[in-house]
């Protein structure tokens, strides 16, 4: 039986060897062809091939825009960094998390733009996508809400500072100002906005380190150290007065 079991083994070893050679060479007669994939630029005779062309490279461009668009266009600068230093005040390391935080102000910066945006979609969106109108006029009439709300918080010495350096002839009115000047203005504006909150809300928390820390002096205990004491009574005090329905309200209502 050991030799009979063994006879078919090698047999089947050499079954193998053979399968296994058979499939090496077919591989080999016939290679596997694989997927090529391609981006050639080709010429046109149809000038519409040219101008779809262009316009789907715009698209791209604007998308990768999107970010700084949101950023810098948007109320979210402004939210963001009273959030930031609202959470330094505190003292609470990363609590709230980042992620909370740009959450947070993402949705904030949704409902504080809806307005603008649902005008954006009736006046320029809709209508282009029904082809009432072309792009260009699309865009113009896109840009008209943004351009009114950022012009409406920017302050006019930032306005005039980058009207200045762009060297462009004095605008007859706001209409007339570029959008490339009104963009860092409206920046800059919010990051000054947005520093005054932060100054403010600093202030009761900054009056309570003091008092902890002179009250731990006048004991003795200057090895304790005063944040670890300070932390909790900042905590209760912001949950007492209700602090993020207040912070919340005062930045969409400092919008309005």
């Amino acid at each position: 039986m050991n030799k009979e079991g063994q006879r078919k083994k090698i047999i089947l070893a050499v079954l193998m060897a053979i399968l296994l050679l058979l499939v090496a060479v077919e591989l080999k007669a016939a290679p596997l062809a694989l997927p090529k994939l391609g981006l050639d630029v080709g010429s046109s005779d149809k000038p519409q091939d040219v101008a779809l062309s262009l316009q789907i490279l715009a698209l791209l461009t604007v998308l990768t825009l999107a970010p700084a668009i949101l950023i810098l266009m948007t109320s979210f600068t402004r939210i963001i960094v009273v959030f930031s230093f609202l959470r330094n005040a505190l003292a609470t390391q990363q609590m709230p998390p980042n992620q909370v935080l740009i959450g947070l102000a993402l949705f904030l910066t949704f409902f504080t733009m809806a307005p603008v945006w649902n005008e954006i979609n009736q006046n320029a969106l809709q209508p282009y996508l029904n082809e009432q109108i072309n792009q260009e006029t699309a865009f113009q009439k896109a840009a008209s809400p943004l351009r009114e709300f950022m012009l409406k918080q920017t302050r006019e010495k930032d306005l005039a500072l980058f009207v200045n350096l762009s060297e462009t002839p004095k605008p007859n009115g706001p209409e007339d100002i570029p959008i490339y000047a009104i963009v860092p203005a409206f920046a800059i504006s919010e990051l000054k906005t947005a520093f005054q909150i932060g100054f403010i809300l600093y202030i009761p928390f900054i009056i309570i380190d003091m008092v902890v820390a002179s009250t731990l002096m006048s004991m003795g205990m200057m090895m304790l150290p005063p944040m670890m004491i300070s932390l909790p009574f900042k905590l209760l005090l912001f949950i007492l007065v209700d602090g993020w329905n207040l912070v919340v309200q005062s930045l969409i209502m400092s919008f309005r």
